[in-house]
Order: structure tokens, then sequence, then C-alpha cells
């Protein structure tokens, strides 16, 4: 075979060397995914060189040093929703920052997040993630519990993440970084002020809201008014749930993805009901369906991509073997990079696809087509769940304002009676019939009619 030579910053590479690396040689006129930046689109190839570049609209970004692409909110969006573009990959670095039982220096958990972020751009993520805490109005200072799937108060390990990762020692050089290397930097905020922190303190081009949150309408209300993008998981809620959830954003904000996501961690590969993707897409034709996996194999989200997932959200450590929440059900770097190069394989090579459609996993888990919450969910949503309370002292007959009311954890120990987060809009413009004190509940038999 002719060496066709395919320019890629920062070196030049050989088609021959492309396929071994399982890019796809397809006819006289070579058409076919080269890596550019973190995305992923048809260049067009001549024995004389690269003669065009196919560049669809929304690689049309602005050049950065060293010749990384950033690309505005807009171009995001028509990535995800276009079936015909690569799957958005996202490597979900969560709090992953943190890698000891013991607190350690803010400069520590800096460099571990930096080299997580190189080292999922060198595995070929097209995104990072991570997640923002503000304890004040996400964990309720009075009702300790312990996370199902980690043996710590939430409210310390909530704290701990806070004092970890301040405004302009951790968010924005991290945020510089990702601008720095091409990637997109976005981060899911656990609750309203956190939002509030990521959009008008770091700069995010797109909204990820974690499936305890799916309810949180304070935070949603929030995120719908900024008009950027949103992707939304799934898990442990039921179709009722997502329905509600998509109605309210969409009420102010059409550019909402949706993920398929069972909340288990980490999950057997025989529970992930991969079905579900066609479930959705089927009952909710206007919105993008991806993957949200939280087991610790590659071969999930390469099957997810074969049957249309538009995003593929994985975590991603250095080691699974790490202190913390989500190091056990995180992928590491090569395993990251392995499932990156299956994925962009489906993508391009037709035989392959049709392979991986046809193997026994996809087989199993593609028959379990409906969305359910699942018995291993069940035990989340008590502690994960929210309810309403006073943001700040409240004063007899004051009129109720969105920034009176906090949407905060855990819902299951709050008094029985209180209002639960989806609720928040029947709130506003009503009145006390009794002074609250902050963090008191909201209840019906309070409110003036």
């Amino acid at each position: 075979m002719d060496r066709w030579q395919i320019r890629r910053a920062p070196r030049r590479i050989s088609l021959a060397n492309a396929v071994d690396s399982e890019f796809f040689v397809d006819s006289a006129v070579i058409l076919r995914y080269a890596r550019h930046s973190f995305l992923t689109w048809p260049i067009l190839f001549s024995r004389s060189g690269i003669t065009k570049w196919s560049t669809p609209p929304f690689l049309r970004g602005k050049q950065r040093k060293g010749g990384a692409m950033a690309l505005h909110e807009t171009d995001i969006w028509n990535r995800i929703r276009d079936p015909e573009a690569p799957a958005f990959i996202v490597a979900e670095i969560g709090k992953n920052q943190l890698q000891t039982a013991d607190e350690r220096l803010v400069d520590e958990y800096l460099e571990n997040a930096k080299a997580l972020v190189h080292a999922a751009r060198d595995a070929g993520a097209d995104a990072v993630k991570f997640q923002t805490h503000i304890l004040e109005d996400e964990q309720h200072p009075e009702h300790a519990v312990k996370g199902p799937h980690f043996d710590m108060d939430r409210r310390a390990w909530v704290e701990r993440n806070e004092r970890a990762t301040p405004l302009n020692r951790f968010w924005i050089p991290i945020k510089d970084l990702c601008d720095a290397l091409g990637l997109v930097f976005f981060s899911t905020p656990m609750s309203r002020k956190a939002a509030e922190l990521l959009r008008e303190k770091v700069g995010v081009p797109l909204w990820k809201i974690a499936s305890s949150d799916i309810l949180d309408f304070v935070m949603l209300d929030y995120i719908r008014a900024t008009g950027l993008p949103v992707i939304i998981s799934s898990g442990m809620s039921t179709i009722g749930e997502v329905e509600r959830a998509l109605n309210f954003l969409h009420a102010r904000n059409e550019r909402v993805a949706l993920l398929h996501c069972v909340s288990k961690y980490p999950c057997p590969p025989e529970e992930l009901r991969l079905g579900t993707m066609r479930f959705l897409r089927e009952h909710l034709p206007s919105t993008p369906v991806g993957f949200s996996d939280h087991s610790t194999d590659i071969d999930p989200p390469v099957v997810a991509v074969a049957f249309r997932a538009r995003i593929i959200e994985k975590h991603f450590s250095l080691s699974r073997h790490f202190a913390g929440s989500d190091h056990k059900v995180s992928l590491e770097p090569a395993e990251f990079a392995e499932m990156v190069r299956k994925i962009r394989r489906v993508e391009n090579d037709r035989g392959f696809r049709a392979l991986v459609r046809r193997s026994d996993f996809a087989v199993r888990s593609l028959a379990q087509s409906d969305k359910v919450v699942q018995d291993s969910e069940v035990r989340f949503r008590p502690v994960f769940r929210k309810g309403l309370v006073a943001a700040r002292d409240i004063a007899t007959e004051e009129t109720l304002s969105p920034e009176m009311i906090f949407s905060i954890r855990p819902f299951g120990q709050l008094p029985i009676d209180t209002l639960p987060s989806d609720r928040y809009e029947k709130l506003l413009g009503r009145t006390m019939r009794r002074p609250l004190k902050k963090y008191e509940s909201f209840i019906d038999a309070d409110l003036v009619s």
C-alpha cells in the first residue's frame, strides 16, 4: 500500500500506521476520520496529501495556541444532535483528583487534576467533566447520612470537595488548561450555588445534570435560563420523572440531551439494559440519547455507539485503587484509550459495527428495553433526592422568591411533609403563615393559598 500522509498536530503519522490503529481505508479517494484537536471529522485525502478539509460548521471555532480548537456551545450542541457526527466522548473525572483517604493540600489536588486532564486528552476524550459542590445549599446541616456506594458521611465528603476546589486555585487553572489543550471543560453542579459559580465565575459551554438532581427544579430553573445545552442523566428515575424534568427544561430551553444510566457503582454489564436507549428514543424522538456507564468494562459504550448513542460518559481515573467514591467504577487511561479506539472503529467500519451489534452481550442487553428503576437503585433515592427548605430566615407574610429557597439533601431524612424539590414553582409568589428559620422545611400547611 502507498503511504498516505496525514497531518496531525503535533506530529506526522502515515495512513499505514493509522490503519494499524483501526482507521478504515475506503476506495480510491479516502474519506475517513482523522484526529484534529479533540474532534474527529472526515478529511479528504489524495496521493499528493490533504486536498480539502471537510469542515462542518461546528468545527469553525476559535483557534488557540498549539493548534487546539475551542468550541462555542452551539457547535457542541450541533455535534451532539447530528446523527452523522462522531459520538461525543466525555471523560468523567468527577472528584477523582481526590486520591487519598486523608486530606491533602489544594496544590496536590490541582496537580492530580492536571494529570487527569492530560491523560484524558491523550486517551482521545472530547471533553472532561468534573463535579462542583457547595455545601451550603447541597447538604442539610442537621442530617448526617452515608452514601450507599461510599462509606463516608456525605456532608463531610461534600465539605472536603468544596475545600479542595477553590475558584482561583483550582477551577480557573483547570479551565485554562482544558482551553489550551482544546478539550471541552464542564462540570456537574450539585446545587444552584454550584451552577452559579460555574456559569458566572468559571465559564462553561454546557451543563450536565446528575441522575440524583433530575428533579432539582431550583437548580434546573437557573440552568435552563442560561440557554446553554443540557445533558441530563436518568439513573434511579422513572420515565414519568424523566418526562417531568424534560418538560421543565424545555419550557425555556429546547437544547437538552438525555443519558441512559443505571445508578449502581459499579454496575455489572448484565444490568445495564442498553435497550432502554431505544425505548427513550422512541418515547422522546426529538431528544438526543446517549449513555452514562458505571461499569468497569470497555464493551458497553462500544455497543451503545453501535446502536446510535450520541454521547458516551465514562468515569476516568489514573488508578482504580485510589481512595474515593468513584475510582472503583472508572476506566484507567489505557482502558479509556482502547474504548475510544473501538468506538471510532465502530463508527467508521461497517463490518465491525455489524459484528458488535451481533455480539452476545449486545443481543442480551438490547433485549431489555423498558425504563425501570432497578432494585439496586432504590436505596439511592432517599439519600440523593432533595426537599425544599428556607435559604434564610423568612418572616411571616413575606413573599417567596427564588433566592429564598434551597433544594437540599437528603430528602429521606427531612420531615415527612417537606415539599419535594419538583414543587419549587408552587412556592414562588406565595407567602408564609409563620416565620421560618434557615434550613427549616417548606410544607403545604405553612403556605398562604
